[in-house]
């Protein structure tokens, strides 16, 4: 009697989320390749190369020096340099809105390789966080020389600099993972994108201090997870001449830690009929 071996189908959209962390792991390799390839193109076939990291930053302090400092007459906090008060808050902006702008974008930009073969999507935002995470190791050099030019030594509020990165990608990420999937299904998207990036550079303490905003609206205020960010971002690297509103931290943290997370669920809800809506 012939008996036929039983097939069985394995699909990948509806795998158990444990299923999904063990794959994420598997393919790690291609997380890496993908980071390298993106930091390639960027500066493969540039006049300036990696220049650009350098140059982006310095002009952003220059101008906003001029508007915010000599023209609005904006003070800094107890008598920090302004262009090092600026580049404190623009080195996590820039962090975070060239990887949610980048991350937003990520799924359509490799439309072809998501049709191609499976591997687990979410690979895809996340390494291009890692590609804007060189640029910011690259735009640090400025703060370490603006640093020693104004004789800034950091204290040991210092060492607290790597929570605030931390924070810095995962309200990326966070964001990145919500756009990305929405993009998917509605592409105008693309155009709202720029515009959130825009209105919060000026919302977000980037070319002013936080301590200007009057207390009643501090609660409002914190709700936008970068300006806490921000400003641990310059208590860290200035030290004591700049205050952080630890209740307000709080509110901004459970902020970002919402977004991953519906931001991961979400994804992982649409992620299972990309290819079909693609």
């Amino acid at each position: 009697m012939k008996y036929e071996q039983p097939v069985f189908i394995i699909e990948p959209g509806r795998r158990t989320d444990l299923h999904y962390w063990r794959d994420i792991w598997r393919f790690r390799e291609l997380f890496f390749i993908l980071s390298w390839r993106d930091i390639l193109v960027r500066y493969k076939q540039t006049l300036l190369g990696v220049a650009w990291g350098l140059i982006r930053p310095l002009t952003t302090i220059i101008i906003f020096t001029v508007v915010f400092q000599r023209l609005a007459g904006l003070p800094s906090d107890k008598n920090i340099p302004y262009p090092l008060m600026i580049l404190a808050a623009l080195l996590p902006w820039q962090l975070f809105a060239n990887s949610f702008s980048e991350a937003g974008m990520s799924l359509v930009s490799n439309a072809n390789l998501l049709s191609k073969v499976y591997f687990p999507r979410i690979i895809i935002p996340v390494s291009s966080i890692i590609v804007n995470f060189v640029d910011f190791i690259i735009s640090a050099f400025i703060l370490a020389f603006l640093m020693a030019w104004y004789g800034y030594t950091p204290d040991f509020h210092l060492i607290a600099l790597p929570i605030f990165i931390i924070l810095t990608c995962a309200a990326a990420l966070g964001t990145g993972l919500w756009f990305a999937a929405l993009n998917i299904r509605y592409r105008d998207v693309r155009y709202i994108v720029p515009f959130l990036i825009q209105v919060g550079l000026y919302v977000s303490p980037v070319g002013f201090s936080s301590s200007l905003i009057p207390d009643k609206w501090r609660v409002l205020y914190s709700l936008n997870p970068m300006a806490s960010v921000i400003d641990g971002f310059r208590w860290a690297i200035l030290g004591g001449g700049v205050s952080v509103n630890w209740l307000q931290f709080s509110i901004s943290t459970l902020i970002i830690f919402g977004t991953c997370v519906s931001g991961f669920l979400f994804f992982r809800h649409v992620e299972k009929s990309i290819v079909d809506v693609m």
